[in-house]
């Protein structure tokens, strides 16, 4: 019976391509039929321009044929999308260019560890086998080593390590020997001789017929046409190379890897690979990714000390206006602030500060009523504030006393003659610095003793009221005072635990019943709160969108630096899919790298601002910056998305390159 004929490995058929050049087009091949076998050693020679590159680009499946069929393995090349090409690339190609095309930022081993990434092989495995690879080609003291340490022969071995990394089952060398010594040129050969020995397939291009001379079969094209095919006797071995000197017994590194090797397929996996890629590469070029990330440095930097600012802005202000009193309201007289009927109105008394005093919501209660008098202390005589106010008043108020005490309940009942005068009294009725307390003054005409002196309060107002305040029991006041019973307005504290705003309406009820009728109004002090709390964030919410301003310029600077960048690493790019990335691959990495600048300029600018904030704890002892948690997270969330918006476009940019135009790129 008769044997089948085993199928070729690569088969072209009717192979055209062309390629436009003006408003015409340029035929490079022209109906090629070619069958290279598994095995096969053999080489592609012609004159510059004939069409050998065009044919290897088209075998690697680099380039696609404008006509006709190309099948490895009986599969149809041509059926297949990019993401399946770069598979095929990555999982049977080998490639060895003229001009090496190793990857300046990366070792040896980095760089034969490249296609083993994209192929989602184990860090671990893949290390160990890109040394050993170097090892078996005379590299074992050459692995940590970048290219620009290396000579072109050496350089040319680790290209040849990376072609094998995978598997390489078809090794593609476009003129391996062009740009070496004939010493290196000898050893490069006797290697891919070697290589054929184990069973992978060799093409190699060249013009140079001693090199064509070392294969099994030799293929001529001319003019984009294949014009001889013939076999071809080897000439004698090229030189022992250091791969051969090895011993016989150890086993083989340039083989297919074989089953053990682990692969994984997450995507967290791949985004960890491209993490990694991106760093080293920010690493090994410093200055651009330092002028990258300035932008973004500053305008975080601005983001988070002005809410910082803002923030300690306003609970100074906030801490300020509870100082005055918070959870109070007060009652006044007639329909709002500036009625003329409110003189006449005479129902806000005594009863009203039992009745409201008697309810659960109430911290304290007390009244106020004022007159401008005179004080007189020896020949010091001026004019001061004479406020009538309950014991409950400084708790209401919460002052505390820089010396001596407050009146209490019991003074107000016996209408006792004590005042508590403030700082500004003070400094004007004793102007010689002697102690107030027991000190006897006139008020109006009416002796009373000091008891105690209010401690000074300076808010973010000022120093408090300029002018002379005085006070004492409520009692005194309306019966040797003032000749009125009736208060000015009543202040009532309520409970911290306790809604004001439901606190406000049952007072409200519980007034307008006692006096028959709505004659009063009140003043929730929360509402100063509330508006003082909304302008401060008015204003943080002002000042960051203008600092957002950097941060949108920083984003541009970013995608531009991005764009340059992607053009001047065009032939890495290319280097990375004739390996075996993917367009996705290619993606990733690129905007990982722009998201991965961002995070760092993040997180340089937030430090910056802890920076900023211990000077300004020098130079402003008031108040300090405080900083959130939220805020330095959405400095980061909008790095991260500044990243993502302004990196996309250069990623796109190099995804989208064509890996011949890209590797032909200086």
């Amino acid at each position: 019976m008769l044997q089948e004929p085993k199928k070729p490995l690569l088969s072209l058929r009717g192979i055209g391509r062309s390629f436009p050049s003006g408003e015409q087009e340029v035929q490079v091949l022209k109906d090629v039929n070619l069958d290279i076998g598994d095995g096969e050693m053999l080489a592609i020679v012609g004159a510059s321009g004939s069409g050998k590159s065009t044919l290897m680009n088209i075998l690697g499946c680099l380039d696609r044929p404008s006509t006709g069929t190309y099948t490895v393995s009986g599969q149809d090349v041509g059926a297949l999308d990019s993401d399946a090409l770069a598979e095929l690339r990555r999982e049977h190609f080998g490639f060895i260019f003229q001009r090496y095309h190793l990857m300046q930022h990366l070792t040896a081993t980095g760089n034969v560890e490249v296609p083993a990434v994209y192929a989602g092989t184990d860090g671990q495995a893949r290390e160990s086998r890109a040394r050993q690879l170097l090892a078996r080609l005379g590299l074992g003291d050459r692995t940590e080593h970048r290219p620009s340490q290396l000579s072109g022969g050496q350089q040319q071995r680790v290209s040849i390590a990376r072609a094998l990394m995978n598997g390489g089952q078809v090794i593609l060398a476009d003129e391996p020997t062009g740009a070496l010594d004939s010493r290196s040129g000898q050893e490069v050969i006797g290697i891919l001789r070697e290589l054929h020995a184990q069973g992978h397939t060799i093409i190699i291009v060249t013009h140079d017929m001693q090199v064509a001379s070392c294969t099994e079969r030799i293929i001529e094209i001319a003019d984009g046409v294949i014009v001889g095919d013939r076999p071809n006797v080897p000439s004698v071995t090229a030189p022992t190379q250091p791969a051969a000197q090895a011993d016989a017994a150890a086993p083989t590194a340039m083989t297919k890897p074989r089953l053990g090797i682990a692969r994984f397929s997450t995507g967290w996996a791949r985004f960890a690979e491209a993490f990694r890629m991106a760093w080293r590469s920010m690493m090994a070029h410093r200055m651009r990714t330092a002028l990258t990330m300035l932008g973004i440095v500053i305008g975080i930097t601005s983001v988070v000390s002005i809410v910082a600012i803002g923030e300690g802005a306003k609970r100074y202000v906030l801490s300020d206006i509870r100082a005055i009193g918070t959870n109070t309201l007060d009652v006044y007289p007639g329909r709002d602030f500036g009625d003329d009927k409110a003189t006449s109105i005479r129902t806000l008394i005594p009863s009203d500060l039992d009745a409201i005093a008697a309810q659960l919501y109430v911290h304290s209660v007390t009244p106020t009523t004022s007159r401008s008098l005179r004080l007189r202390y020896r020949s010091v005589d001026i004019n001061g504030t004479v406020n009538g106010v309950s014991d409950s008043f400084f708790r209401v108020r919460d002052m505390q006393m820089a010396s001596g005490a407050a009146f209490t309940a019991s003074d107000v009942r016996h209408q006792s003659q004590v005042v508590v005068i403030d700082q500004n009294t003070r400094r004007k009725l004793f102007p010689d610095g002697t102690e107030p307390v027991g000190k006897i003054i006139l008020v109006g005409s009416l002796p009373c003793t000091v008891i105690g002196v209010a401690q000074e309060k300076k808010t973010v107002f000022g120093d408090g009221n300029k002018s002379l305040n005085l006070w004492l029991p409520y009692s005194t006041g309306a019966s040797r005072l003032f000749g009125q019973q009736h208060f000015d307005n009543i202040t009532v504290r309520i409970r911290d635990d306790q809604p004001t705003k439901a606190a406000e309406d049952s007072i409200v009820k519980l007034l307008a019943l006692r006096h028959g009728t709505k004659d009063f109004f009140t003043f929730n002090m929360d509402s100063i709160v509330k508006t003082a709390e909304r302008t401060s964030q008015s204003l943080t919410l002002l000042l960051s969108l203008i600092a957002v301003i950097s941060l949108v310029v920083g984003g541009i600077g970013v995608m531009n630096i991005m764009l340059v960048s992607v053009t001047e690493r065009t032939r890495e790019i290319g280097i990375r899919m004739a390996v075996g990335a993917r367009q996705s691959d290619v993606l990733q990495q690129f905007l990982t790298e722009a998201v991965l600048v961002c995070l760092v300029g993040g997180l340089i600018g937030v430090t910056l601002s802890y920076g900023i904030s211990f000077l300004f704890s020098l130079l402003v002892k008031q108040w300090q910056m405080i900083f959130s948690i939220g805020a330095v997270v959405s400095a980061f969330l909008c790095a991260s998305l500044i990243g993502v918006l302004f990196g996309y476009l250069p990623a796109r940019n190099a995804a989208r390159l064509d890996p011949i135009e890209a590797l032909a790129r200086e």
